[in-house]
């Protein structure tokens, strides 16, 4: 579950009018870029006419005990939100997602899930703001909670429009709307990998680990580590760039082939390092962008295993440069699967909100590009390692995001192992020729989270 709720604010000004349950259901996936599944939706009203306002999403807790705070939360994140970024709202509609559980009927699942609608409309009805319309799509089919009227919602439902064949799949193809398929489909690009492949990949960070927190922990070591990981994910996106187009079904396979597991490793842990996260949020726009968001998707599938908490950093990349392209959806998905990952990392928090409080990405693109042209006027613009010193966050404000302090090492079980075996990074490479040399100092630290071994140390993370 994720419970790092999402809202969103219209795109556009074209104007559509929609009448009953029926234009609402499928209007859903067109007013959140996919289809919401195992989610609780609500969508603002403003004004006589019901303009739709702000959108937010969660997803539906597993537990039935957490439905009545979590109900009193969304309904007071919403209309607080609302008046923050427009206006109070009229009414809300409420939807809720889940498809039948295994030898479960649609109709079961919308009883089932009844108790959670009721408390939204009361959550919503407590802030003097009612309900206007609540939803339960499952299984292909979509129930009112709202209207007792059985001739027009029948026990049985009613079944879900055909794709593309009503007012609204119109009117959003005229506008460039796409939906994006489902958001289980949208999440299971971004998850890691599992057996064999995994295994593969968890030893390539293991043994990645076990040479850089040495090096790591030492200040010049440090500023290497993060030059060779920025020209490596350079490296990377080229190779990614070069690569003929696959089949938009085999794209992610394709990718995947395209990076060997030690690089991949070097990478994601590098990548722990604030500093050198910042410079890489700076391949933000044009070409650059494409290929970042390539490498970044790739990366968060391979932080397999006890390493998924050091998914937070490339999947809020992810999400930095779906935003700053105009795909909120999927940076909201992102951000959300980072959160989920580790919800204290603040580079996705800040990112989160700013883009759910619809402010526009192009204040912190200015700051990033602020940055790169600094320190090309320093003649120092080479992927060399310098991070950016925190200024810019996800407002795009001068923020004092926490300095790197000590290592952060990963909370995982640590495993002791022997020689780190040499990887299989490309010969030449700037991580190839670091990892020959063998790790340079061995010892122990005081970490964020306790001990961290230099030998067998499962990745390290410093600051947030």
């Amino acid at each position: 579950m994720n419970k790092h709720h999402e809202s969103t604010e219209p795109a556009d000004e074209q104007q559509i009018t929609l009448r009953g349950p029926a234009e609402l259901a499928d209007a859903l996936p067109y007013l959140m870029g996919f289809h919401p599944n195992d989610s609780v939706v609500m969508v603002a009203l403003h004004g006589g006419r019901g303009r739709f306002g702000g959108r937010l999403r969660l997803g539906i807790p597993q537990s039935p005990t957490e439905w009545a705070p979590i109900a009193d939360q969304l309904a007071q994140c919403l209309i607080s939100g609302s008046e923050k970024r427009d206006s109070r709202p009229d009414a809300i509609v409420v939807f809720v997602c889940q498809d039948p559980a295994e030898g479960e009927s649609g109709h079961e699942a919308m009883e089932r899930l009844r108790p959670l609608a009721q408390r939204l409309r009361t959550a919503c009805g407590a802030l003097d703001v009612p309900v206007l319309e609540a939803l339960c799509i499952s299984d292909g089919r979509y129930w009112s909670y709202c209207c007792p009227d059985e001739r027009c919602c029948p026990v049985e439902g009613n079944p879900l429009a055909l794709p593309g064949t009503t007012v609204m799949a119109a009117a959003a193809a005229y506008a460039g709307i796409q939906v994006r398929g489902s958001l289980r489909d949208m999440e299971t690009r971004l998850m890691p990998w599992g057996f064999p492949a995994g295994a593969e990949q968890e030893r390539a960070l293991d043994s990645a680990g076990a040479v850089m927190v040495s090096r790591i922990l030492d200040p010049d070591g440090r500023s290497e580590v993060a030059g060779e990981t920025l020209l490596l994910a350079r490296e990377l996106m080229e190779r990614l760039g070069r690569a003929p187009a696959a089949v938009p079904t085999d794209a992610d396979t394709h990718d995947d082939r395209l990076i060997g597991t030690d690089e991949a490793a070097a990478v994601i842990l590098g990548l722990q390092d604030r500093g050198t996260r910042d410079r890489a949020a700076e391949w933000m726009e044009g070409r650059e962008a494409e290929t970042a968001l390539r490498l970044w998707r790739a990366l968060a599938r391979r932080c397999v295993g006890p390493y998924v908490e050091h998914s937070a950093a490339p999947l809020a990349l992810a999400g930095w440069v779906s935003w700053s392209t105009g795909d909120e959806p999927g940076a909201r998905v992102a951000l959300g699967l980072a959160l989920r990952a580790d919800p204290n990392y603040t580079f996705a928090q800040l990112l989160h909100q700013a883009c759910n409080e619809g402010l526009d990405p192009e204040t912190l693109r200015r700051c990033l590009r602020g940055e790169r042209s600094l320190r090309a006027g320093r003649g120092s613009d080479d992927d060399s390692g310098s991070g950016s010193d925190g200024r810019c966050d996800g407002r795009g404000a001068r923020r004092a995001e926490r300095r790197p302090g000590p290592t952060r090492t990963s909370g995982a079980k640590r495993r002791t192992s022997t020689r780190p075996t040499p990887g299989t990074a490309r010969a030449g490479s700037a991580v190839a020729r670091r990892r020959s040399r063998g790790p340079q100092r061995q010892g122990q630290a005081q970490g964020g989270r306790g001990q961290a071994q230099a030998q067998g140390q499962r990745g390290t993370r410093s600051g947030r």
